[in-house]
């Protein structure tokens, strides 16, 4: 069970049968990907190379991270907006030569929301009783250490600037993810991670994960409830530079 969404998409700007509307070539894209990438590589090398000239490595920690994840090629898509796992995740590495042991893997989730009290908490600072998160500094430490989210959560709005992706929510534990669309008559997904790591298998019709599903979906909507997410946002129209087909006329 694949959505219409997603088999629509493949044929658009964001999909690999018409990249960028057929403006640049995939394999092009992905060599010029990864020489971006070279070179942010090379800058991150002269700044941890500083600060070991500068004996600060002990007391000191590099943070590498994306804004979101990117797809080329899975599931028929080209760039981030979806919720399945290549934009879903964010890639993030962690040096601290003081405190995190070398080629440590963290197997638990953690959010965006988390980094800053994870911040303070390695500054000597108390997180202000607003601030959402979790700290996951003693994560760092020691990856068996207790650790209080078991889920994150995913939202992704409409745009106009980009029509074919849905307004989208997602709930991933450390095995399960439920995707629900919003907005359109299609079909929502469940996915087994563990057995399933590609997203090639919903589940979301197998009677096996009906309480499954129901769980995940009703934990998603508490969750949206809780911090205001279900008033949707409007967005006025877009630029008439992103505006491939009436050009800013309506």
């Amino acid at each position: 069970d694949i959505p219409q969404w997603v088999r629509n998409q493949r044929y658009s700007w964001h999909g690999v049968d018409y990249l960028y509307h057929g403006a640049m070539d995939f394999e092009d894209f992905y060599r010029s990907y990864l020489e971006t990438l070279q070179a942010v590589d090379e800058s991150i090398e002269k700044v941890i190379e500083w600060v070991k000239a500068n004996g600060l490595e002990e007391n000191t920690m590099v943070m590498y991270m994306g804004d979101n994840g990117f797809s080329f090629g899975e599931h028929g898509l080209i760039d981030k907006r979806h919720a399945y796992e290549e934009s879903m995740r964010v890639p993030m590495l962690v040096w601290a030569p003081g405190m995190v042991k070398p080629s440590s893997l963290l197997e638990q989730v953690v959010m965006n929301v988390d980094l800053a009290p994870t911040f303070l908490q390695l500054a000597g600072i108390e997180k202000p009783a607003q601030m959402q998160g979790f700290s996951f500094a003693e994560l760092l430490k020691d990856n068996a250490a207790k650790w209080q989210r078991d889920k994150v959560f995913y939202e992704y709005y409409w745009e106009q600037a980009f029509p074919q992706t849905p307004t989208t929510f997602a709930i991933r534990t450390n095995r399960y993810k439920y995707i629900y669309y919003n907005g359109v008559w299609d079909i929502n997904e469940l996915f087994d991670l563990q057995e399933d790591p590609y997203e090639m298998n919903n589940l979301v019709r197998d009677p096996r994960y009906k309480e499954m599903g129901l769980q995940l979906k009703n934990d998603l909507f508490e969750w949206l409830k809780n911090t205001d997410g279900l008033q949707i946002p409007l967005k006025s129209a877009a630029p008439v530079k992103g505006d491939n087909l009436y050009k800013g006329t309506y």
